[in-house]
């Protein structure tokens, strides 16, 4: 038998992110060890080298290049840097895993792509696919359970953004970079529903977005409508996401409707069921299938560079989901300047 072959891997940025790629890089030791992190933070860098056992951190990912013998970099810094650090990364012949977006919009991502070395192998963190009620919900799909599709509805709802009785939103408390996020509902979060519809039913185009902004606190966008129309087929595709509705949870959950000839799919939260000419039901544990996606995301990409699987979300496919970012921002028109109502 091959031996497996031990990975160094350095972690750029220590912020939030980074609570959960570390945990999932710790289950892959028998494959990886992460050897050094770079951020600009040392209180960041001190926690996190403690708290995961780190030998060697650095204050910018250069000094951690200069220093360290990398066989791979996972890139957790914020969006703004992604396209130098994965630059700098190709530069230095190592294998890359980038937290996504890829970069700020669609065209600065396909000047990156374009001028990497063809011996890059790069690959996007978007783990909300890997998320074990999506794996489930594809794998009834491919079954056939629902039959010919003839609707799909998508809602993403919070409270986060509404201000509780001290003034504060619970949504700018856990990620307080949202506040200055020039883009926001859309490529921050939506992102990843957008990606993981591709995944699950296929190739889709937008066909009509609207954007808003509910408060001053922030800059950009937390209210979106969607309509999208699959390719092969036609069928509509709807997704409303808005992080300022009153009765919901702070904490949003995905509620996804397949609507087909057969059955309805339905996701509500963790629960996963089918009603119709098969009923079918699964409940999963909702803080569990949070960490266990970044733990298959990073899991699917040492597989990849082990020639184990053809990676899921390399460029060429993540530019897909970048496409349909953009479009909705061009057909929205939002005006970050505009007052909310």
């Amino acid at each position: 038998m091959a031996e497996i072959r031990r990975r160094r891997v350095g972690m750029i940025g220590a912020g939030w992110v980074s609570e959960y790629h570390l945990p999932a890089w710790k289950k892959q030791s028998a494959r990886a060890d992460i050897v050094a992190i770079a951020d600009p933070s040392a209180r960041a860098l001190e926690a996190k080298s403690q708290n995961f056992g780190i030998a060697r951190s650095y204050p910018s990912a250069e000094a951690m290049f200069a220093e360290e013998t990398l066989d791979a970099v996972d890139i957790c810094a914020p969006r703004e840097a992604h396209v130098e650090l994965v630059q700098l990364a190709a530069a230095n012949g190592v294998d890359i895993l980038c937290q996504k977006p890829l970069a700020p919009d669609y065209d600065q991502a396909a000047a990156l792509i374009a001028g990497l070395p063809k011996s890059t192998r790069l690959m996007v963190h978007e783990n909300w696919r890997f998320r074990a009620y999506y794996r489930r919900l594809k794998a009834w799909l491919q079954e056939g359970l629902a039959g010919e599709i003839r609707q799909v509805q998508f809602e993403f709802f919070s409270s986060g953004m509404i201000a509780d009785a001290e003034g504060d939103r619970p949504a700018l408390i856990r990620q307080p970079f949202f506040r200055r996020q020039q883009r926001l509902l859309v490529m921050e979060i939506m992102i990843h529903h957008l990606d993981t519809l591709r995944y699950l039913l296929g190739e889709m185009e937008v066909i009509a977005a609207r954007l808003e902004r509910s408060n001053d606190d922030i800059i950009a966008e937390d209210v979106a409508a969607v309509v999208l129309r699959r390719l092969d087929d036609g069928v509509i595709i709807t997704v409303n996401a808005n992080l300022a509705v009153h009765g919901a949870p702070p904490a949003p959950r995905d509620h996804l409707r397949i609507f087909g000839a057969q059955a309805t799919l339905e996701l509500e939260g963790s629960r996963l069921s089918a009603t119709g000419l098969v009923r079918r039901e699964e409940e999963f544990d909702a803080d569990t299938v949070y960490q266990e996606a970044y733990d298959a995301t990073i899991a699917h990409f040492l597989d990849g560079l082990d020639g184990r699987v053809k990676m899921e979300t390399v460029p060429d496919d993540n530019m897909k989901t970048l496409a349909l970012v953009e479009e909705i921002y061009r057909r929205s028109r939002f005006d970050a300047q505009r007052k909310p109502r």
